[in-house]
């Protein structure tokens, strides 16, 4: 049985230019990148290298890229970072009701630190308001984080929007560009952002390799203390195989990026066509303004771990809510946030799409979806009797 996954948005696989990059630096350059000699400055060399690749992705001085572990890592730096390092001038963050983990996990912990944070609303689609942003503002206001894209319901906010807000009211501003970075045009000037995290592992990179854009001259306390590596900003010795691989996978999505937007967008765009017939299925997050390889749904009257046990069975790789959340049993924050009912919101479904991906693949779901959401919905005790999966008038156009 071969494998369909639909699952880009947890992780991807590393593509083979990205390894052979990688390659030389787990065995012949095995230097660390601060000792003087051969085998250090070539390690060095290496980083400065993909720190341009980085930059250059997201329209960035090579200076601006401080790498990390992860983008859980990065937004932790970000908000705490700056937070931290302005709260001479005030304690007071904004932040969505829609954010990551890595974001709202953060803020909680900066609340009982003795800030005080303001959780913005978003609408039904995810969507924030820079209106309800800029009324959120106070004289004690330093740090606002706003998601560039949902990794849940795809939902691209008006970043640039509420960059120029935050500017005018010379507050820091961070978007988590994790779920963007590398799979649509990122570009730091153009948004105005003063801090950007991205992910390697998003772009056909490898894991355990991340990056956080810093604007020139924006102030940031570490969050690890030790060397000198990362400018000062972030200690210990460096991944340097993670960040070539960082560096090379940032390269190919740059080049890459229009035909591969191209080619989930069509994908993806099948897949919802298809799963819509469905009855009492309803597509998530903005129907423009997203991700264009993400399609994420909740189907009423059953749950997600149903649909993807059996989907598994079929070879279907897909999600239920973010990857961060499916394991945790419990409705996803980011749906609750948009106003979905806690019950519709535990029958979340999401299929993200890469450029592995067929059609054939799509196909293949949209055949074995809707037989999966009858024979869980068969045995639902809250579905009504003689509920069928498709539509009764896409049923009798079929016939017809």
């Amino acid at each position: 049985m071969s494998i369909k996954y639909f699952d880009h948005i947890a992780s991807n696989p590393l593509l083979p230019e990205v390894l052979e990059a990688m390659m030389p630096y787990f065995k012949e350059q095995f230097g660390n990148p601060m000792s003087m000699y051969d085998l250090g400055m070539n390690a060095k060399q290496a980083i400065d290298t993909a720190r341009e690749q980085v930059a250059g992705l997201i329209n960035a001085r090579p200076s601006e890229i401080i790498f990390t572990s992860s983008g859980a890592e990065s937004n932790n730096f970000a908000l705490k970072g700056m937070a931290l390092a302005r709260q001479g001038d005030g304690k007071h963050l904004i932040i969505s009701k829609a954010e990551h983990h890595s974001v709202m996990n953060t803020a909680r912990s900066l609340e009982k630190q003795g800030f005080v944070v303001t959780y913005v609303p978003v609408d039904k689609y995810g969507m924030v308001d820079p209106e309800a942003v800029k009324k959120s503002i106070t004289k004690e206001t330093t740090v606002i984080s706003i998601t560039l894209a949902s990794s849940e319901v795809g939902t691209i906010e008006p970043i640039r929007e509420i960059a120029a807000i935050a500017g005018a009211h010379k507050i820091g501003f961070h978007t988590d560009a994790v779920a963007a970075a590398g799979n649509i045009p990122v570009d730091v000037k153009d948004l105005g952002v003063d801090a950007l995290s991205l992910s390697a592992h998003q772009f056909y990179g490898p894991k355990g390799a991340a990056a956080m854009y810093l604007k020139t001259g924006q102030r940031i306390l570490p969050l690890i203390y030790g060397g000198i590596q990362e400018g000062g900003r972030r200690a210990g010795t460096e991944n340097v195989p993670g960040i070539v691989g960082m560096g090379k996978a940032a390269e190919l999505a740059a080049l890459n990026l229009t035909g591969r937007m191209a080619h989930v967008r069509q994908l993806s765009d099948r897949l919802t066509e298809g799963i819509l017939k469905i009855e009492k299925v309803h597509a998530t997050g903005h129907p423009t303004q997203r991700l264009p390889g993400l399609a994420s749904f909740v189907v009423e009257y059953i749950e997600g771990e149903g649909m993807l046990l059996l989907l598994l069975a079929k070879g279907i790789y897909a999600a239920s809510g973010s990857a961060c959340t499916s394991k945790a049993l419990k409705a996803s924050p980011v749906l609750l946030s948009m106003g979905v009912p806690t019950s519709m919101a535990h029958g979340s479904i999401v299929f993200s799409l890469g450029i592995g991906n067929t059609k054939e693949d799509v196909e293949c779901c949209v055949e074995e979806f809707p037989q999966i959401v009858k024979r869980l919905r068969d045995m639902s005790p809250f579905a009504k009797e003689g509920w069928g999966a498709i539509k009764a008038e896409d049923a009798s156009e079929e016939g017809a």
